[in-house]
C-alpha cells in the first residue's frame, strides 16, 4: 500500500452489507451446474459497489503516518509555500462543489501544519469549518476545529502536539460527516484531499529534486481507479461536464502513470498538471 493513498481521512466505513447469522442445518450437497443454462450477466457496478471497494482502500492516513512518511522522503519541508492561494468560497448552493473544495483545503491543513505560518494555518482551519459547516456537519466537528484554532492561535499547543490532535480527529471527521451529510459527501471530500495531495507531493519532488520520492509516494492505481468508477457511475450526472470530462481524463492519465515501475521527472510533472487542471475548475 503506497504511502499517499493514506492521504487526509479515514476510508470509507460502514458501507458493506449486513452479515446474516444463518440458523444450523444439515449440510446440503451442492447441486450439480446445468450446463445448458446461460451464463449470468456481468454484474452491475453500483454505488455501493464502489464503497464497499473503498473500505479495502487506505484513501487516507493519519496525518502523522503522512508526516513521517514525507519526511523519510525528504520532501516534507516548505510545504506550506507550494500551496496555491485559492480564494473558495463554501455558501455556494453546490454541495458537491463545496465537498470538493472542503477536501482541498483540508489537504491543505493536515499537509502544512509543520510549516505553515500561524495566520496561514488559522485561515485553512477556519476554511475547513465553513465547509463542514455548509455541508451541514454536526456540532462536535465544528467545536473541535475551534478548540484547534484556538490553541493554534494563542500557541499553547506545539505543532507536533496539533499534529496528534489533528490525527485524532481525522479518524472520526468523515463517519461523523457521512452520517449527518450523506454518503455522497464522502467520496466527493476524499477525492478533493486526494487530487489536492497528489499535487502538493508532485511539486514538493519536483522542487526538491528527489524524483525517486514518487515511487512512495505517488504511485496509488487503485485509488485513481476507484474515484474514476466512482465518477464514471455517480458522478457523470451531477456535476457540470467541463469538471466530469477533465477529471474522467485526469484520473485515467494518473492511473496508467501510477501502473509504471518507476516513476520519472516527466511523469512527476504530468501528475501535477493533471491535478492542476482539475483543481482550476473548482
Amino acid at each position: 500500500m503506497h504511502t499517499l493513498s493514506l492521504l487526509l481521512a479515514a476510508a470509507l466505513v460502514g458501507c458493506g452489507g449486513d452479515s446474516t447469522t444463518v440458523a444450523e442445518a444439515p449440510p446440503k450437497e451442492a447441486p450439480a451446474p446445468d450446463a445448458t443454462a446461460p451464463a449470468a450477466p456481468p454484474p452491475t457496478l453500483a454505488v455501493a459497489d464502489l464503497q464497499a471497494q473503498a473500505e479495502n482502500i487506505a484513501l487516507v492516513p493519519s496525518p502523522a503516518e503522512m508526516q513521517k512518511a514525507l519526511e523519510k522522503a525528504g520532501v516534507a519541508g516548505g510545504l506550506s509555500k507550494l500551496v496555491s492561494d485559492r480564494e473558495f468560497k463554501m455558501d455556494v448552493e453546490n454541495k458537491d462543489v463545496v465537498a470538493v473544495r472542503t477536501g482541498v483545503v483540508l489537504a491543505d491543513a493536515l499537509l502544512t501544519v509543520k510549516d505553515a505560518e500561524t495566520g496561514v494555518l488559522v485561515a485553512r482551519l477556519e476554511k475547513v469549518k465553513a465547509g463542514m459547516v455548509a455541508l451541514g456537519a454536526g456540532t462536535d466537528i465544528a467545536a473541535t476545529l475551534d478548540e484547534l484554532v484556538n490553541a493554534v492561535k494563542n500557541e499553547t499547543k506545539s505543532r507536533d502536539e496539533l499534529l496528534k490532535d489533528l490525527d485524532d480527529l481525522h479518524g472520526a471527521i468523515l463517519p461523523e460527516i457521512k452520517y449527518e451529510a450523506g454518503e455522497r459527501v464522502v467520496p466527493l471530500l476524499q477525492a478533493g484531499s486526494w487530487l489536492e495531495g497528489s499535487n502538493l507531493v508532485a511539486n514538493a519532488i519536483l522542487t526538491s529534486g528527489k524524483i525517486e520520492a514518487g515511487n512512495s509516494l505517488l504511485r496509488q492505481p487503485q485509488v485513481a481507479g476507484y474515484f474514476l468508477k466512482y465518477v464514471q457511475v455517480e458522478g457523470a450526472d451531477k456535476a457540470p461536464s467541463e469538471v466530469v470530462k477533465q477529471l474522467e481524463g485526469t484520473l485515467k492519465k494518473l492511473q496508467e502513470i501510477a501502473a509504471k515501475p518507476n516513476l520519472s521527472t516527466e511523469d512527476t510533472t504530468e501528475i501535477k498538471a493533471q491535478t492542476d487542471a482539475v483543481l482550476g475548475l473548482l
